[in-house]
C-alpha cells in the first residue's frame, strides 16, 4: 500500500483545492491510500522557534511528510505563485535536522476559477521542489480552470474529463512512487 500525504495550500473552508483532495480521496486507485493533513495551525515560520525546539503541529507535520510514501500537494495560485500557506509549511518541514521531502515522489494539483487552473502556482511549486530535492512527477499535469463549474455547491468534482484527469495523476502517482522504491 502506498501512503499518500495530502496538503492543500488553503484555508478557506470553500476551498476548490481542498475540495481537489476530497475527490482524490473518492478516485483513489487500488494500493494507494490518501491522509490529509491540515495546515491550519502551523505558526508562521521563525528561526528562533525551531532552535527552541519544533512546535508540535510543526513536529507532526514533519513526522507525516517523513512517513508518508508520496506527497501530494493542491494549492491555490495567489499573484502568480504558490499560496503562502503552503510555502510556510514548506519551510518548516524543509529545516534540519533532517529534510523529509529530499527523494520523496510529489504530484501537484490545483483549482482556480481563472483560465489558468493555478498552473504559474503549480510552476513555483515545481521550482521549490527541485530545491528541496522532490522527486516531482512531470505527467500528466491537472490544473483545473473554471473551479466553480466543476464543482458542485456541494464542493463535489462533478466534471467527468476533470475526475478522470486526477485519476491519472493519481494512477501516475502510484506507479512513479512503486518505480523508486524498488
Amino acid at each position: 500500500m502506498i501512503h499518500v500525504l495530502a496538503l492543500s495550500g488553503s484555508l478557506r473552508k470553500a476551498s476548490y483545492n481542498t475540495a481537489l483532495i476530497g475527490a482524490a480521496e473518492r478516485l483513489c486507485p487500488d494500493g494507494m491510500a490518501i491522509q490529509r493533513f491540515s495546515l491550519s495551525k502551523l505558526p508562521l515560520y521563525d528561526d528562533d522557534v525551531r532552535l527552541a525546539g519544533y512546535p508540535s503541529n510543526v513536529q507532526a507535520l514533519r513526522d507525516a511528510v517523513a512517513r508518508a510514501d508520496a506527497v501530494l500537494f493542491a494549492s491555490p495560485e495567489y499573484n502568480y505563485s504558490v499560496s503562502g500557506v503552503l510555502k510556510n509549511a514548506i519551510d518548516w518541514v524543509s529545516r534540519p535536522p533532517s529534510q523529509p521531502f529530499a527523494g520523496k515522489p510529489v504530484a501537484i494539483v490545483s483549482a482556480s476559477l481563472g483560465m489558468l487552473g493555478g498552473g504559474r502556482g503549480q510552476y513555483h511549486l515545481r521550482q521549490v521542489g527541485v530545491a528541496l530535492d522532490m522527486r516531482i512527477l512531470n505527467k500528466p499535469e491537472v490544473m483545473v480552470s473554471r473551479a466553480s463549474e466543476k464543482f458542485d455547491k456541494d464542493l463535489l468534482l462533478t466534471d467527468a474529463d476533470t475526475q478522470k484527469q486526477l485519476r491519472s495523476v493519481l494512477e501516475a502517482l502510484l506507479d512513479w512512487t512503486q518505480k523508486l522504491k524498488s
